[in-house]
């Protein structure tokens, strides 16, 4: 009964998805391209072992990918399947080198998972974070398909959790280890009596601390900053910028470089209104004759933020106002103060650790944001950088414990 009312909510979850479309070009990009596996089933050799890793978008991406990339490394006659459920991480991320095959996983209707499954034969499939998509682990399983979930985090408000979530727990049965971040997690699957768990930690500080070992400059950025301060904004929307703008205005000898979260002329030519001190957009600064006057450098092109960090003495990671706070761990690694909005980030365990360090603030408003600012001296700076960067070396070695297991587990040699 519960199993056919699931599948019914899948299938009407995709036709909302694609009535949404009229109005949402994220909606109409899942709608029109659900099947799209179809297109790629081509680069499916026959004979080749084939490892199949899922990420929701773009942040469980980060998750997946030291494991994929040791994968890929270690195992290089296998092919690897690289699968998104959301437009944003499936557009950055389509062209991926690291993984033969990357589509979007169709919507977990009955029909559509069993055949995915079976166009693709994977011999090994490993879901990031907390996708538990039912009838593609069902399928998975009744294949023999070894299952592994990574960089798992649970919380006790989950309905796996629930004295009614029976219905729920089922899924977690199928999966054949889970390497989850924390020592709640852990207890959290004791409580369901699940024992085939390893507490690994994220894998995206594996990620991060690699990132570090291979930063690219930026040579116009450099140019920028020069021998100042300078306050690197990731990833942030327009709710972060209402805190931004004010800040700027008041702290006229800090320089700033920010990132949007995406990039629209519009709302880039919004924030360029209402900076008082001056900014340049990254496109067209090169040959700029006010590129050193500038007090904030907008950055209108995707996948440099992680070397920009390194320009950065402090760091603003947006997100946290609305829809949740983004990737933290590439400023932390450079060992820099971190703000960023007091709603969004509490399931994010490295924001509670870093913010228990007095390495990250969360903060309200312009207020609380200048104030936090104006208590970090040179000497609490210095404090910052070392509490920041043994933070990150202590929690790396997660994508080690994973690839361990696979080796012990799984047969790679085919």
């Amino acid at each position: 009964m519960l199993q056919h009312l699931y599948n019914w909510m899948m299938r009407a979850y995709f036709l909302a998805i694609k009535s949404f479309g009229f109005f949402n070009e994220k909606a109409k990009k899942r709608a029109e391209n659900n099947l799209n596996y179809q297109t790629v089933l081509h680069k499916r050799k026959p004979n080749a072992p084939l490892a199949w890793f899922h990420c929701a978008s773009l942040g469980e991406f980060e998750q997946g990918r030291p494991v994929i990339e040791s994968f890929s490394t270690q195992y290089p006659n296998w092919q690897i399947l690289l699968t998104f459920f959301s437009p944003s991480g499936y557009d950055v991320r389509k062209n991926y080198a690291a993984a033969d095959i990357v589509c979007y996983l169709p919507i977990d209707k009955p029909k559509d998972a069993r055949a995915f499954v079976q166009a693709f034969q994977p011999n090994l499939a490993v879901f990031v974070k907390y996708e538990f998509w039912r009838n593609f682990l069902i399928n998975c399983k009744e294949k023999n398909i070894p299952l592994l979930s990574i960089s798992t985090i649970f919380r006790p408000s989950q309905l796996f959790f629930s004295p009614f979530g029976g219905f729920q727990r089922q899924v977690l049965h199928t999966i054949d280890h889970f390497f989850v971040q924390n020592e709640e997690s852990a207890q959290l699957l004791d409580k369901i009596e699940i024992k085939n768990y390893s507490i690994a930690g994220d894998t995206r500080f594996d990620r991060v601390a690699d990132t570090l070992k291979n930063i690219k400059a930026i040579p116009l950025a450099q140019k920028f900053v020069a021998d100042k301060l300078c306050m690197v904004c990731g990833s942030v929307w327009p709710e972060d910028m209402e805190v931004l703008l004010p800040f700027m205005a008041q702290n006229p000898e800090l320089k700033f470089i920010v990132a949007p979260h995406e990039i629209q002329d519009s709302e880039m030519s919004k924030w360029e209104n209402r900076m008082e001190n001056g900014s340049l957009r990254f496109s067209n600064a090169e040959k700029h004759p006010d590129l050193l006057q500038a007090q904030c450098l907008i950055i209108d092109n995707v996948g440099m933020l992680s070397s920009l960090y390194q320009y950065g003495s402090f760091a603003f990671i947006g997100g946290a106002f609305g829809a949740g706070l983004h990737n933290i761990l590439e400023a932390a690694t450079f060992g820099m103060p971190l703000f960023f909005g007091h709603k969004k980030y509490h399931k994010f365990q490295e924001a509670h650790d870093l913010i228990a360090k007095q390495v990250a603030f969360p903060v309200a408003n312009y207020s609380e944001f200048q104030d936090a600012y104006n208590r970090i001296d040179f000497t609490k700076r210095q404090q910052i950088s070392t509490d920041s960067r043994s933070y990150i070396e202590e929690k790396t070695g997660a994508t080690e414990m994973i690839m361990h297991w696979i080796e012990n587990h799984i047969p790679v040699d085919q």
